[in-house]
């Protein structure tokens, strides 16, 4: 044969293009359960399915809550946030892996060279006179060595096991993309409902406060009236009570606050305390806007940082399959080097020599353990795929939800604060009354317990909606899609 190389590295070719292992395609959404239409929109949540929310709606869905306060900490958070920082890191090390699995795809070329002396000893190098007298020597007792080569290696990727690592750590890198988008999701829907909680919070410190003034006027009263022979201990005691047990709830909405803030601190790359003295000042809870497009289950699947991760993750898997049945097949290396070495550096050229080298290697028994790293990596698949298929719906069901929790919040809200009127006009009716002496101290005790009652359940139902919105926004997947590096 005139052209063996050219022979092999032809059939090489034609090899190569045949790579090991499926050929992966993403699941279809049908083998996934995924319905076309939510539960919530299709049982009267809404009329008919609401249009897909765009990437801006949900980039920056937070800013939807007006609160120029929790606009500044969220980008705070993003920049400084520590379990962002960690998927930062893990991105930047994905992506190394990639370059290094693509890098099996050239040859390895190494070089070397050396210098040095050579020490002689004896005479044997020395000329002698007749008389055994050393009369010059015929050499130096040290000599130099100088040497130079290179070599080369390559393997030839006959069946297409480089090739499939390589599509395992592009895989692997565009997850660690969207891992580091899930990340920075669950962040500012973390920091949005601890923001939500120390607003709460100081509003119940505020109703309390409000409260405690009318009971101690009420508490008052009711001496006033003992003194004066109207009533008995009774409405004294009575009295004394309800203003205790609203005072003792004071440091509970304290700590609340106070854990939320430190966690806000957190959140934003801090140590707790200094860097939320400026959220101490109480602010009104956040008005929710209800109005969210929600779009079908699909949308949800292309929107979602987790679910995206989890399929690259699949598509790493299944790539691996043909990294492990590669390794059944032969192996084709080529190799090669060139070297000199001379006594003097000028002479390094003289003389050169070097050579070509081809090997294939096949095993022929290794008792199974190939063949068993096939069928433990399709495992490995099956099982990506049943994440794959969890996270998806666990997706639908976050969606699901949040649709419930934020119609749940709209209805209690509104009964909430028909309540709370109603119980205020009441407790207004019964302290004019008990002060005119119209009435018993039980029934002031009970219209004032009620409006305390109401006006916290009115300011939990509202904080309840902002946190509904977040989950509902959270759920959709939004809050990445402008972020630097944004996987694709």
């Amino acid at each position: 044969m005139r052209y063996p190389a050219t022979l092999i590295l032809g059939a090489a070719t034609v090899l190569s293009a045949c790579a090991a292992g499926p050929d992966y395609r993403a699941p279809q959404t049908a083998s996934l359960g995924v319905p076309a239409t939510y539960y919530g929109e299709a049982a009267g949540a809404k009329p008919a399915p609401s249009p897909a929310p765009s990437d801006a709606d949900l980039a920056q869905w937070w800013t939807r809550l007006n609160d120029p306060t929790l606009d500044g900490l969220i980008q705070k958070a993003v920049a400084n946030n520590l379990d962002i920082a960690q998927a930062q890191a893990r991105l930047r090390q994905a992506r190394e892996a990639l370059v290094q699995a693509n890098a099996a795809f050239f040859p390895q070329i190494n070089a070397s060279g050396s210098a040095g002396k050579n020490y002689r000893s004896g005479t044997s190098g020395f000329q002698l006179d007749s008389n055994g007298n050393v009369i010059g020597s015929s050499a130096n007792r040290w000599s130099s060595a100088y040497s130079a080569g290179a070599d080369a290696s390559w393997e030839v990727d006959l069946f297409g096991g480089i090739r499939r690592s390589s599509e395992a750590a592009r895989a692997d890198y565009t997850a660690s993309g969207f891992d580091l988008a899930s990340t920075r999701t669950a962040i500012i829907s973390e920091l949005v409902s601890n923001y939500v909680q120390a607003r709460l919070g100081q509003e119940q410190l505020r109703i309390a406060k409000e409260t405690l003034a009318n009971q101690q006027d009420n508490y008052d009263i009711a001496r006033w009236r003992l003194q004066a022979g109207l009533v008995s201990s009774l409405d004294q005691e009575q009295a004394r009570a309800q203003l205790a047990q609203t005072t003792a709830t004071v440091p509970q909405i304290e700590n609340s606050v106070r854990a939320a803030l430190n966690r806000i601190a957190v959140l934003t790359g801090e140590a707790p305390g200094e860097a939320t003295r400026a959220l101490e000042q109480a602010k009104p809870i956040p008005a929710a806007q209800n109005d969210i497009a929600i779009g079908i289950p699909a949308d949800t699947l292309r929107q979602r940082p987790d679910v995206r991760a989890a399929e690259r993750t699949l598509a790493a898997a299944t790539a691996r399959i043909g990294v492990a049945q590669a390794a059944l097949y032969p192996s084709l290396s080529i190799s090669g080097n060139i070297g000199t070495s001379a006594t003097a550096f000028r002479d390094l050229t003289d003389i050169v020599t070097g050579g070509v080298f081809g090997r294939i290697a096949q095993t022929i028994f290794d008792g199974g353990r190939l063949r068993a790293q096939v069928r433990s990596q399709r495992a490995a698949t099956d099982a990506a795929f049943a994440a794959y298929k969890s996270t998806v719906l666990t997706s639908l069901e976050d969606v699901e939800n949040g649709m419930a929790a934020l119609s749940a919040a709209q209805q209690r809200a509104e009964q909430f604060a028909i309540a709370y009127e109603a119980s205020n006009n009441s407790a207004i009716l019964a302290r004019s009354q008990y002060q005119a002496g119209l009435t018993d101290f039980q029934t002031l005790l009970t219209a004032e317990q009620t409006l305390l009652s109401a006006r916290n359940s009115l300011a939990g139902a509202q904080s309840d909606q902002v946190l509904a919105v977040s989950q509902l926004y959270s759920a959709l997947g939004g809050g990445w899609q402008t972020m630097d590096g944004r996987p694709q």
